[in-house]
């Protein structure tokens, strides 16, 4: 770009035997070429002084198109003065040649300069193509994650993902929109990637409640509440990984993603912005792809009534701000949850995207940037890695090689890098040579249409023989024929694998602090016991502890704490083998039993057995009974009717058993609330 004809020929002479030129007379010709050639110019030759637009208006031009990063400026010019360069440095040229110029010096700068840029997008793309490898086997762990975790509740695979898609949607779109909330581009990427945790807790909750077709009962709703805050346990319970970013970020989205603006929501009721923006986000996706997606109770919402029923408060109260970033979403939302399940337009905007991250950080150098993105990757795989509690693994026969899984490597006692496996000792001595042969005929013998294989064995683990599944998927050249050269897959330990499912169960069925049965759990076995021996005669018990509000105002609540660990231990102690025992909540108790005479005598034995002192503070308690001789079958009436009993002792001075009787009937609803050890009934 020069307005001189003269020094454009003399310019053209020197380098059109090895490139094709093209001349532009002034700045806003060359910029209009720009806009139409792009990518196909190697090199830009600039001069300053020109009509319609000067050599900084094209410079600034090209910094606004971002064209400046990908080509390369040389500014030649007579004004040599250190303001004119220093400005056009500032603006991005990548030489500057003084005028009158050598032909030689010329030549020579445009050809470096030419290879320079050509090495670094060769240097981009490897960059690019190795980020992406490691993206798809974090987005292959996320989809497999998810498929985890909504398999059991009957939902698509898909609800993951589209949560995954909109989170990085509303968050890109409020960055735009305010700076009340500083995310960086490794913020929202971290925050969408973490989002595929939010539901893990379900893995939780019994299947019937899952998947039931109707709407819950209070009690199964309480349970499925649980959900939340089974999840975030699970994330504070990893042994590793404990203070990485991801992991924290996930642990709000898993705790809070139910919590509401106005503080409806659960586990903790947060208000407005004590909710952190990650879960904010997340919740909102969340409501809005339940709505849109057929689930076991409900028929699928259109787009228009979804977004209709989230902005008029239907779903629950949610951040302004993020509903208006909703609304002005909202008309390519379906667009982009179209794009996310097909691969060649996702995959697209992920190198598109890669490719702008490297761009951004143009201060670093081509390996500090790789490095930095790798390790990015690396983080997340080894995350998800341990997230899964499986060994993953990769085998290539050329050269041949396994890598292992951090989590994996410290569960076989092995190395994670493992050259010639089949030399190695220790590796041949974790499976059979017959094993070992049927894993490698089982993945030989799948074809590049149908890869996958599970394959169960028994591996040595430290001297015990233990059941493994192996899941994999075979690895084929892009050769005619294809080539087996290798696989990637995981091994589950299948007893530890049912040892997890058994703790799980037990968060969702047990209190936390005191061990025994929760409310729900226990009121579901009593009906079923009930159900199974329905001619016997039972009894439900519901017990507080006198003035516990005192041990927790004079003596703190850790100290209260114990308090009902202890009266929780010596209620165990005090019932039968077949006898239920439960926490209701606070420090109210419940028990169910079956008796067939003298019932009298066994509930003054358990009250008698429950009262004493416990480090210097005197345990009394007051206590409701209700017989089904009296009450009848029907579980929430013998709760009620033991609960009157229990305000019947509460209101006659504390300290004692009543049994229910008729002359009760009434006694809740004629009395106000009194002080029930600090609860509010």
């Amino acid at each position: 770009m020069d307005d001189s004809e003269l020094n454009r020929a003399i310019l053209a002479d020197m380098l059109d035997e090895e490139y094709e030129i093209i001349e532009a007379e002034n700045g806003l010709e060359g910029v209009a070429v720009l806009q139409l050639q792009g990518m196909d110019i190697a090199l830009v030759l600039l001069d300053i002084v020109m009509p319609e637009m000067d050599g900084f208006g094209v410079l600034g031009v090209m910094r606004q198109n971002n064209w400046i990063e990908d080509i390369p400026v040389i500014m030649i010019s007579a004004e040599s003065g250190s303001s004119h360069i220093e400005r056009a440095y500032d603006l991005g040229v990548t030489d500057f040649i003084s005028r009158p110029f050598d032909a030689l010096i010329v030549h020579r700068r445009v050809v470096n300069t030419i290879l320079l840029y050509a090495k670094q997008k060769r240097l981009a793309g490897m960059v690019a193509d190795q980020i992406y490898e490691n993206e798809q086997r974090s987005s292959l762990l996320i989809d497999i994650l998810s498929h985890i975790v909504e398999f059991r509740n009957g939902e698509s695979g898909l609800h993951v993902l589209n949560v995954r898609t909109l989170t990085e949607l509303l968050l890109k779109h409020l960055v735009q929109k305010t700076d009340r909330y500083p995310l960086s581009p490794a913020d929202i990427a971290m925050i969408s990637t973490a989002s595929a945790l939010h539901d893990i807790g379900k893995i939780s909750i019994d299947e019937k409640i899952l998947n039931k077709p109707g709407r819950f009962t209070d009690e199964e709703f309480a349970i499925m509440k649980t959900h939340s805050m089974a999840g975030a346990e699970m994330l504070q319970n990893l042994p590793i990984h404990q203070n990485d970013p991801l992991v924290k970020v996930a642990y709000d989205i898993c705790r809070w993603h139910h919590e509401r603006y106005d503080g409806r929501g659960y586990p903790d009721g947060l208000v407005g912005d004590e909710i952190p923006i990650a879960a904010q986000i997340v919740a909102l996706a969340d409501v809005y792809d339940a709505l849109t997606s057929k689930r076991c109770y409900k028929a699928a919402y259109d787009h228009e009534t979804a977004v209709n029923m989230i902005l008029e408060g239907k779903c629950g109260a949610f951040n302004p701000l993020l509903l208006e970033c909703l609304t002005e979403t909202a008309p390519t939302i379906p667009a982009q949850l179209d794009e996310s399940v097909n691969p060649a337009q996702r995959d697209q905007r992920e190198m598109k995207n890669m490719m702008m991250e490297i761009r951004r950080h143009e201060e670093l150098t081509a390996s500090e940037r790789t490095l930095q993105l790798l390790e990015h990757e690396r983080m997340k795989y080894s995350f998800f890695a341990a997230m899964t509690q499986e060994i993953q693994f990769e085998f290539t026969l050329s050269p041949p090689m396994v890598t292992l899984s951090a989590f994996g490597a410290e569960k076989l006692g092995l190395d994670e890098i493992i050259m010639d496996p089949l030399q190695n000792e220790k590796v041949c001595g974790l499976m059979d040579e017959m094993e070992r042969k049927g894993l490698s005929d089982s993945l030989r013998s799948t074809t590049p249409e149908h890869p996958v294989i599970t394959y169960d064995c028994r591996l040595n683990l430290r001297g015990e023989r233990r059941w493994f599944q192996i899941t994999a998927r075979a690895v084929w050249s892009a050769d005619e024929p294809p080539r087996y050269t290798g696989a990637i897959g995981k091994a589950i330990d299948t007893h530890e694998s049912r040892m997890r499912l058994d703790a799980l169960e037990r968060m969702a069925s047990h209190d936390s602090l005191t061990g025994l049965l929760n409310h729900a759990y226990a009121k579901k076995r009593i009906l079923e016991r009930m159900e199974l021996r329905s001619a016997s005669n039972f009894a439900l018990v519901i017990f507080d502890l006198d003035h516990f509000k005192s041990a927790n105002d004079n003596l703190g609540h850790a100290f209260g704490d114990h308090v009902l660990m202890y009266v929780a231990e010596k209620l165990r102690q005090s019932i039968r083998g077949g006898d239920i025992a439960a926490r209701v909540g606070g420090d109210e108790f419940l028990i169910f039993l079956e008796y067939k005479e003298d019932v009298d005598i066994v509930i003054d034995r358990i009250f008698q057995s429950l009262c004493g002192v416990y480090e210097g503070f005197a345990i009394s308690i007051s206590m409701g009974v209700a017989r089904t001789d009296v009450v009848g079958s029907n579980y929430d009436d013998l709760f009620h009717a033991a609960d009157q009993a229990l305000y019947t002792v509460k209101r006659s001075g504390r300290g004692r058993f009543r049994f229910y009787d008729k002359t009760m009937h009434n006694m809740l609803s004629a009395i106000t609330p009194i002080d029930n050890g600090g609860e509010q009934r």
